[in-house]
């Protein structure tokens, strides 16, 4: 086996693993956030993570704007519009819709990704249909302005995982990571900040910040880092694991027995994320 052969190979294990890691803080972050959730609402938790993570990201990277091409700075900018846009969306969604139908819907966005960009269209598909199986969204409501807001979410989400790569390969590296998280907390700030800032106290500040770290700092680099290793169609496939990790996390921290029908679910989701990994490398 020749050195361009393994190369691929091992670059494709590193990008999902590194994925799969960013889903499961993700889940440990939205785990850990009830209290947070309980004192400022959804949307004043979703903008003190993203506020927390913005200043923590671009102290600890420094990012100097003079290394960035003009085009790198404008897509570190477009991704911290669309990241702050996605995550504030997708909170107005959840508070209209059950989540499971509030997931599905916006998992439209990495699965159109996968479809498009994917020379394979078998595990989308497959991992379409787990999803569906896992989130059930035909026992919820339906409004349809919360399902305006899941559907812009997914659209968003699809131009979070196209402009992250984007920003990767342009050289910009963790410093265009650096200039977009700002963004996206000056975004979550002027949409939600008003409402909740009153609400806000030492405790809550700290809570804040230390979640930060764990949701949105950590899978946020992960996900870029996994992007510079995977096609795009790869990624949006594998994040079909994020709703059987969440499963899987109700099970073991909170004890939520999944029935039959999620069991399925994650067994597809599964299979379709084994065989992204398989034929994901860039």
């Amino acid at each position: 086996m020749t050195l361009t052969a393994v190369r691929p190979r091992t670059d494709t294990r590193t990008g999902a693993a590194l994925a799969v890691t960013a889903m499961t803080c993700v889940q440990l972050g939205l785990a850990v956030s009830v209290g947070l959730i309980d004192d400022i609402g959804v949307a004043g938790a979703a903008w003190i993570r993203l506020a927390w993570a913005g200043v923590l990201l671009f102290l600890l990277v420094r990012p100097r704007l003079t290394d960035l091409s003009r085009r790198a700075l404008w897509s570190a900018v477009a991704l911290g519009v669309v990241t702050g846009t996605m995550t504030m969306l997708f909170m107005a969604a959840v508070a209209r819709l059950p989540l499971g139908t509030a997931s599905a819907l916006e998992f439209l966005g990495p699965l159109g990704v996968a479809v498009i960009r994917g020379r394979r269209a078998l595990w989308p598909l497959l991992a379409g249909a787990g999803v569906l199986l896992l989130t059930e969204p035909w026992h919820g409501g339906a409004d349809p302005v919360g399902v305006a807001f899941a559907l812009a979410a997914a659209v968003c989400w699809a131009a979070y995982i196209l402009l992250t790569q984007h920003v990767g390969d342009e050289g910009a590296g963790l410093s265009g990571l650096a200039v977009s998280m700002p963004v996206a907390g000056l975004v979550a700030t002027v949409v939600a900040g008003p409402q909740v800032i009153g609400r806000v106290t030492v405790d809550v500040l700290v809570a804040g910040l230390f979640l930060a770290v764990l949701l949105p700092v950590v899978p946020f680099v992960l996900e870029f880092l996994a992007l510079r290793r995977l096609t795009t169609a790869a990624f949006g496939t594998l994040m079909s694991l994020e709703p059987a990790i969440a499963v899987l996390a109700g099970l073991v921290l909170l004890h939520q027995v999944p029935g039959w029908t999620a069991v399925a679910g994650i067994g597809l989701v599964v299979a379709a994320g084994i065989g992204a990994e398989r034929s994901g490398a860039r």
